[in-house]
């Protein structure tokens, strides 16, 4: 796996010859399935109107990183190749054969945790005519006080918490928690909004030329409007342009969905499959 080095994130390339273990599908009727390996872990269809997405998921999904222990955070690591080495060794995980972003992130809006934080399980609606833009967790939440959740509830007081890791699913117009589920329920029953490790598909390298490009013209431009004895402003343009350009848009694309190799059928059958599995 490649891993280019940006101000604060990391851009991971996948395995060139194989589709990754964790990805979406779709077919046709607006029908949608991720699957983890050859066994689907949810299945999904987007509402006739559009206005939302009904969600049903199963037990079984397996985070693609190795477990945390309590002595490594209070190391605290660098979480980003932390985070970036347990996905490359995974065979579990999402990385396809194009750029993938790993960045830190914060400043969520407060509906994403507080509200738009999915808490039913099996089955699920994302109200899009409500606005949802949240976190689809994708196995049953532990409750507060839970013995593992215990335990990270003594690292958040600590503030030594690792951060969760989050997947973009542009299909859904939100997140899929991939890694930290009984992490995020610590950090909120103390209070806090979880540390937050972002995974995203990055956009192919014609369309990160053209915008890098644009954006050296424009620094140009700026740069001979500063006479030489503004240079602490010049410095200040260099290091913004600098950081746009390593930057460039690579969280920009859609998530990647090959389609469902049974078609609707595939699809139908699995449904039944879920339904039996919690009757």
């Amino acid at each position: 796996m490649r891993r280019e080095i940006l101000p604060g994130a990391l851009v991971l390339t996948g395995h060139a010859d194989r589709l990754p273990a964790l990805r979406m599908e779709m077919t046709d009727g607006r029908r949608m399935l991720l699957r983890q390996g050859e066994r689907p872990v949810l299945l999904a269809r987007v509402d006739e109107d559009r206005g939302g997405v009904t969600v049903h998921r199963r037990a079984g999904y397996r985070s693609p990183l190795p477990p945390l222990r309590a002595a490594e955070a209070r190391r605290r690591p660098d979480w980003l190749h932390r985070f970036a080495s347990g996905l490359s060794a995974s065979d579990r995980g999402p990385l396809y054969a194009d750029r993938l972003l790993l960045a830190r992130r914060s400043g969520f809006a407060p509906y994403v945790w507080r509200g738009d934080f999915v808490q039913d399980w099996p089955a699920a609606r994302l109200d899009w005519n409500d606005g949802w833009n949240g976190v689809l967790p994708l196995r049953r939440l532990s409750a507060p006080d839970a013995p593992r959740v215990k335990a990270y509830r003594r690292l958040v007081r600590e503030d030594v918490l690792p951060p969760v890791l989050l997947w973009w699913l542009s299909a859904f117009d939100g997140w899929v928690l991939l890694d930290g589920h009984d992490r995020a329920v610590a950090a909120l029953a103390e209070g806090r909004e979880p540390e937050v490790v972002v995974l995203a598909r990055g956009v192919g390298e014609e369309a990160v030329g053209v915008v890098q490009g644009g954006t050296v013209e424009g620094f140009e431009r700026r740069m001979n409007a500063l006479p030489p004895e503004r240079e602490p402003e010049r410095e200040v343009l260099a290091l913004r342009y600098a950081r746009a350009l390593a930057c460039a848009p690579y969280g920009e694309a859609r998530t990647l969905a090959p389609p469902i190799p049974g078609g609707p059928a595939e699809w139908d059958a699995w449904v039944v499959e879920f339904r039996h599995e919690h009757d």
